[in-house]
């Protein structure tokens, strides 16, 4: 895989193993906290409207970049607050679960931040997020038509990562 650009898509990373379609919700954020693409697939219960869901998953990645910044024990120097870090400078955290759901979560040298929402059973999701990031740079940022900060309505883009969401579980 080819992770921050590259001209072909490889092949997808290998699916964790579960039954059933496990997938939740994909946040695609910009490093403004503009919600570029939201998707929901096999979500149980709906409590708040997209926007309201959006700015509290965005206020959740921040207030958990700052802790995992601020307790990192290898680092005296703890950076600013909200600027992002290059993949292995400082502290990061990759994902976490709860009891209902697990948050696998990447961002880009560039700030785009992917957040996808599975079942708590399925295993290590690390590359999916930077495959989605792989087809966000494919066919949303190399289109000629794509205005940066704007809401992503490419079909491409968004049939494949319907296609891959829907096998990780």
């Amino acid at each position: 895989m080819q992770f921050f650009g590259g001209s072909e898509i490889s092949p997808s990373p290998p699916v964790p193993t579960a039954s059933g379609n496990n997938s939740h919700m994909l946040y695609i954020f910009n490093r403004n906290g503009i919600c570029l693409l939201y998707r929901e697939w096999n979500r149980p219960l709906k409590t708040l409207s997209p926007q309201q869901d959006q700015k509290l998953m965005f206020g959740l990645l921040f207030s958990l970049k700052s802790l995992t910044a601020k307790m990192d024990p290898t680092s005296a120097e703890k950076g600013n607050l909200g600027v992002p870090q290059l993949p292995g400078e400082s502290c990061s955290f990759h994902s976490f679960s709860t009891n209902s759901y697990k948050l696998s979560f990447m961002e880009s040298p560039s700030g785009i931040k992917i957040i996808l929402v599975t079942h708590p059973r399925i295993s290590d999701l690390r590359e999916a997020p930077k495959y989605i990031y792989n087809l966000y740079v494919e066919y949303v940022v190399k289109n000629p038509l794509y205005s940066p900060g704007n809401s992503i309505r490419c079909e491409l883009f968004n049939t494949n990562v319907d296609q891959y969401v829907r096998g990780l579980g």
